[in-house]
């Protein structure tokens, strides 16, 4: 049994088919011990502060993921060392995540909310997140640390390789997060909805090739990125060997009714004032844009080598266009200028076709790094449009125009995908 499969089933003893008001056996024990403390003041993050809208909560039991936090803090309450708590949070990170995959590939019934909704598993995460801020065990251990490997895990990023059978493809996607939540805490994203159910699957590709597809969903958190989330997720699956990807592809939610292949992707930070899902702020505008923190050598601007005529063949229900527009300071100037056509020579990137938020961010460290470790690899931006169609009533999560519009979306991503063949 690979280590993977063993910490999913530790993961799985403590939260499997017991009766919902027995604690796993391990965690009724020390139950009165002094590594079960919470403090319920403990400081939450902005992100973690919206699981008080009664919403969030249910967006969780609803798809049937409800045990995962009420169980986590009585696991915890099993470690007695900081290795064992680390090891904890791996198996119940990886076990989070193959959950949301299994309910999104319909493998895990559970709930009223459809199979393919990407917002419970990201709320449980946080829920989960939560309860790791407010436990206090009685020996010293890295918060932030811990939190990463739990993050990590429920996320894809440990979640085995490619099979590397010959003669099957190999094609890395990402998703994001839900974000403007503050305005909206009901939103979901196509993209990390398309990330599970794509996390795993095996298609036929548009020329007849079998190919094998793997997924890991980022944040939008600026300060996760800072922190080489990126190149976590993507180092390992790019190095060479039989097991490394052939073709990668970053995903999010971009514009209204359409999909955009983005041509371009920039190497600044331009965003500001709009927050990522915690509050912070990039540092840098139109005017002013900064460049990332922990990024290494690169140009301003780095273009597509995604097959983007094939990709764009695909029209519906959505088109799908390339994007060549970026914004740049010239060589010599001291102004942002828009381009339709792309950078000219000598210039500073502004924004590239995803602008300058997290998402042309993605789009450019997975490529620069591509060129970095496997500069024969395709690899680009996938654009979604816009998830729309939830009630206008508040008190509803979900309605038929939502999961209508949302399985349209995902439906064609795996149908542009196909189309990288070659």
């Amino acid at each position: 049994m690979t280590t993977a499969r063993r910490r999913i089933a530790l993961a799985a003893t403590l939260i499997g088919a017991l009766a919902a008001s027995i604690l796993p056996a391990a965690a009724t024990a020390h139950a009165a011990g002094p590594s079960c403390r919470t403090v319920e003041s403990a400081p939450l993050d902005p992100e973690q502060a919206r699981t008080a809208d009664p919403r969030t909560a249910a967006l969780t039991e609803r798809a049937g993921f409800g045990e995962f936090v009420r169980r986590f803090p009585a696991a915890l309450c099993t470690a007695r060392t900081a290795a064992e708590a680390g090891r904890l949070v791996d198996a119940w990170g990886e076990a989070l995540w193959r959950a949301g995959v299994d309910r999104a590939q319909g493998r895990r019934p559970g709930g009223d909310l459809p199979a393919a909704d990407d917002r419970p598993l990201y709320w449980t995460r946080v829920a989960m997140t939560v309860r790791l801020a407010r436990w206090q065990p009685d020996f010293t251990l890295d918060r932030a640390a811990l939190r990463q490997r739990f993050e990590d895990a429920s996320r894809g990023l440990t979640d085995g390789g490619f099979s590397g059978r010959p003669g099957v493809r190999r094609i890395l996607v990402s998703g994001f997060d839900p974000f403007g939540l503050d305005a909206e805490p009901r939103r979901a994203n196509p993209s990390g909805s398309a990330a599970l159910q794509l996390a795993g699957r095996r298609i036929t590709l548009a020329d007849g090739t079998p190919a094998e597809l793997r997924s890991v969903l980022f944040p939008v958190r600026y300060g996760d990125f800072d922190g080489g989330i990126v190149e976590r997720a993507y180092a390992p699956r790019l190095a060479p060997g039989p097991r490394a990807a052939d073709l990668i592809t970053t995903i999010s939610q971009g514009y209204p009714g359409l999909f955009t292949l983005e041509a371009w992707a920039g190497r600044a930070r331009s965003a500001d004032p709009y927050p990522d899902n915690t509050g912070a702020l990039s540092g840098g505008t139109r005017e002013h844009p900064v460049t990332a923190p922990g990024l290494g050598p690169g140009a301003e601007f780095i273009a597509t080598s995604l097959p983007t005529g094939p990709m764009t063949a695909v029209q519906q229900p959505y088109p799908v266009l390339l994007n060549t527009a970026v914004t740049e300071i010239p060589a010599g100037a001291s102004g942002p200028v828009d381009r339709a056509d792309g950078p000219t020579p000598g210039s500073r990137a502004v924004a590239g076709g995803g602008g300058g938020y997290l998402s042309n961010e993605v789009a450019y460290r997975t490529n620069r790094l591509r060129l970095e470790l496997a500069p024969q690899v395709p690899g680009g931006h996938l654009h979604t449009p816009v998830l729309t169609g939830l009630p206008e009533q508040p008190e509803l999560l979900t309605g038929p125009d939502f999961e209508q519009n949302e399985a349209a979306i995902t439906g064609e991503v795996l149908d542009i995908l196909r189309h990288t063949a070659g």
